[in-house]
C-alpha cells in the first residue's frame, strides 16, 4: 500500500493553496468543508476564487510564491500551471516536513486528496494512488448511488447515544450485536426512510432494555420494480433489494431486475394474468402480514409504480390494518417508460396538453370507461394491459367521436433489448395487433403524439438500421 488512508483534522489550521485557476477552485472547495484557514498566493484569480475573497471565506496573500509564507502552515497545495514552481513549492513544504500535495504530479505529493463521497459525518474516500483520478471519479460515482444520503443522520444519531449504550451494555460483543440489530432493522430504515421522529422514539424505547435489542417484527418493502430496464432502478429500490429476506414478485417484473435482489432471499412467484392466478390477491395479502410476523425482512417487488394499477393500495391496506411496518419506493410506470423509449413525449404544447392513464381490463367482453372523457382534443391516452381489449377499444372510442385516423402505438416489452414499437391508426391497429401477434406486457400510446416517433426516436430496437 503506497499511501496511507487518513483523515485529517484541519479546523483552525492554516492552509496554502498556490494557484488561483479552476483547478485550484475545486481544491479549494474541498477544503472549505473543513472549516480551515485558507490562504491563496496567486498571480490572478478565477471569478469563483476572487468571489471566496471577496467573502472572506480565504484570504489572498500575495500575488507571488514566497517560501516564507509556508512558515505558518499546517497544509499546502500546488495547483499553478507552472511546473517548475510546483516543484519548488514541493522541496520547500518537503524540508518544513508540511504535508504538500501537487496537482496532477503524484511524485512530488506527500499526501494525494481523493474523491470523496460525502454524509457528513459519514466519508468514504476513494484513491488510485494517482494513477487514474477519473477512474477515482467513476468509482465516487457508483458509491454515491450505493450510500443513502441519510447515513450522516444515522451515525449522528448513533452518536448520540452511544455512550448511553455502552454503560448498559458493558461487554464489547453485546454492544456490536445491539449496533447491528439497529443499522440492519427498523430503526435505520425508518431514518433512511424520512420518519426521523419514530426512528428516534423507537431507539429510545430499545435503549430501555437493549439486552433485548431489537423486535422481531418482520417489514414490508413495496418496491416499483419499473417498466423492465434496470437501470431505471431507484437507488432505494436497489438497497431494499439487497437486504431483504424474502422477495414475492410478479409476472410483469423483468427477470433481470428480480435477478438484482440479495442471492439467497428466497423468492416466490406471484403472478397474475387474466383468468390465470398464481395466488390470488387476498392469498398475497395474507402472506405479507405472515412472512413479516415471522421477523422476515420482505420484498414485493412490482412492474412499473406500485400505485398505478398495481393494487399496492389493498397490499398497504391490510399491512396497516395489521399492524404490519411497511414502506413504499415508487417506481417509473410503463406509460412514461415505455413513450420515452419509444421517442413519443406523453405531453406535447403543440400536440397534447393533458394525458390520462386508463387499463384496458374487459369485464364481460366489455370496457366499463369514460369515454366522454376520454374523448378529448389535445389528450394523450396512455392504456396499460390494453391489447387483448385493443379491438373494443378502438371501435367504442370512433364510435364516441374520436377521429378513425387518431395515430396509435404499441410498445412491447418497453425499454427492453427485446422492445418493439408498432404504429397505426384507431382504425387499424387492431388488426395490426393481430398480424404481428402482438403479446403482453405491452403498452398502448393513443394520441397526435405519436406522430412525433419518427423524428424523436432514440432506442435501438432489433432491426432497427
Amino acid at each position: 500500500m503506497k499511501f496511507l488512508p487518513v483523515f485529517l483534522k484541519l479546523e483552525d489550521k492554516t492552509c496554502l493553496v498556490v494557484g488561483g485557476g479552476e483547478v485550484a477552485y475545486r481544491k479549494i472547495q474541498s477544503l472549505a468543508g473543513t472549516h480551515a484557514r485558507i490562504n491563496v498566493v496567486a498571480r490572478a484569480l478565477c471569478p469563483e476564487v476572487e468571489a471566496l475573497v471577496e467573502q472572506e471565506e480565504l484570504i489572498k496573500l500575495a500575488s507571488e510564491y514566497d517560501p516564507a509564507q509556508l512558515d505558518s502552515c499546517d497544509l499546502v497545495i500546488a495547483a499553478t500551471n507552472d511546473e517548475e514552481l510546483n516543484r519548488r513549492i514541493s522541496s520547500d513544504a518537503h524540508d518544513r516536513h508540511i504535508p504538500v500535495n501537487v496537482v496532477d504530479n503524484p511524485g512530488l505529493c506527500s499526501f494525494i486528496m481523493p474523491s470523496v463521497v460525502d454524509r457528513n459525518p459519514v466519508q468514504i474516500a476513494i484513491s488510485t494512488g494517482g494513477a487514474s483520478p477519473v477512474l477515482a471519479r467513476l468509482l465516487r460515482a457508483r458509491l454515491e448511488t450505493l450510500v443513502p444520503s441519510a447515513y450522516g443522520k444515522l451515525a449522528e444519531l448513533m452518536k448520540s447515544v452511544r455512550e448511553e449504550v455502552k454503560q448498559k451494555l458493558p461487554v464489547q460483543r453485546e454492544r456490536r450485536h445491539f449496533w447491528e440489530s439497529v443499522l440492519q432493522g427498523p430503526i435505520a430504515e425508518l431514518l433512511l426512510s424520512g420518519q426521523e421522529d419514530k426512528a428516534i422514539s423507537l431507539l429510545h424505547q430499545h435503549l430501555e432494555d437493549p439486552a433485548k435489542h431489537i423486535s422481531q417484527q418482520g417489514e414490508v418493502y413495496l418496491v416499483g420494480g419499473g417498466p423492465g430496464d434496470p437501470d431505471l432502478l431507484t437507488f432505494r429500490a436497489l438497497r431494499l433489494m439487497q437486504q431483504s429476506d424474502v422477495v414475492l414478485y410478479d409476472r410483469l417484473v423483468a427477470p433481470a431486475i428480480v435477478a438484482l435482489a440479495r442471492k439467497d432471499a428466497d423468492r416466490i412467484y406471484v403472478g397474475k394474468q387474466s383468468d390465470q392466478h398464481a395466488m390470488s390477491q387476498d392469498e398475497i395479502n395474507e402472506l405479507l402480514v405472515k412472512l413479516a410476523n415471522e421477523g422476515k425482512r420482505v420484498l414485493r417487488l412490482k412492474g412499473g409504480d406500485p400505485f398505478i394499477f398495481g393494487r399496492g393500495g389493498e397490499e398497504i391496506d391490510k399491512l396497516a390494518e395489521s399492524g404490519i411496518p411497511f414502506q413504499v419506493v415508487p417506481g417509473i410506470t410503463a406509460a412514461s417508460g415505455c413513450a420515452s423509449y419509444a421517442g413519443i413525449p406523453l405531453t406535447h404544447r403543440d400536440y397534447a396538453q393533458s394525458c390520462v392513464f386508463i387499463t384496458g381490463h374487459l369485464k364481460d367482453g366489455k370496457l366499463d370507461l369514460n369515454w366522454q372523457a376520454l374523448v378529448q382534443p389535445g389528450q394523450t391516452i396512455a392504456v396499460y394491459m390494453g391489447v387483448g381489449a385493443v379491438r373494443v377499444l378502438c371501435e367504442s372510442l370512433i364510435n364516441n367521436g374520436m377521429n378513425a385516423t387518431t395515430p396509435v402505438a404499441i410498445i412491447q416489452q418497453g425499454t427492453t433489448i427485446d422492445q418493439r414499437t408498432y404504429t397505426g391508426l384507431l382504425s387499424n391497429i387492431a388488426d395490426l395487433v393481430e398480424q404481428q401477434d402482438i403479446k403482453p406486457p405491452s403498452m398502448m400510446i393513443i394520441g397526435d403524439v405519436v406522430k412525433l416517433r419518427d423524428k424523436l426516436a432514440w432506442f435501438k430496437e432489433p432491426g432497427d438500421n
